[in-house]
């Protein structure tokens, strides 16, 4: 992950333990997710209830989930972290056109 925005410099971990946030983001919606595959599970399969089937689909939203959603919940936790504290000009660096093109976006040159 780069330190800072590419568009406008802000600092992603703007405090120590900034991350924690993150953590609990993603922990919240591995949770709400894996109570829907079981209550949706259980309730589509509800005549015959195979047991296999949700524990296999519950092992995947509890352990491959969390993985394929860090980089969501970082980008969640930025944007609350900047709704409740407002960015200060003084945490923003000025970004140069090098640095746009290390950042992997497309320079021109004229």
């Amino acid at each position: 992950m780069v330190e800072r925005c590419p568009g406008c410099g802000l600092r992603f971990r703007r405090l120590e333990g900034h991350w924690s946030g993150d953590i609990g983001i993603n922990t919240i919606v591995t949770f709400s997710l894996l109570w829907v595959v079981l209550v949706g599970g259980t309730v589509a399969m509800w005549g015959h209830i195979n047991v296999a089937a949700l524990a296999v689909a519950a092992v995947c939203v509890t352990f491959i989930f969390p993985i394929l959603f860090v980089p969501f919940a970082k980008t969640l936790w930025v944007a609350v972290d900047v709704i409740m504290r407002p960015v200060e000009p003084t945490e923003l660096e000025p970004v140069t056109g090098r640095d746009r093109g290390a950042a992997g976006e497309a320079t021109t040159t004229a």
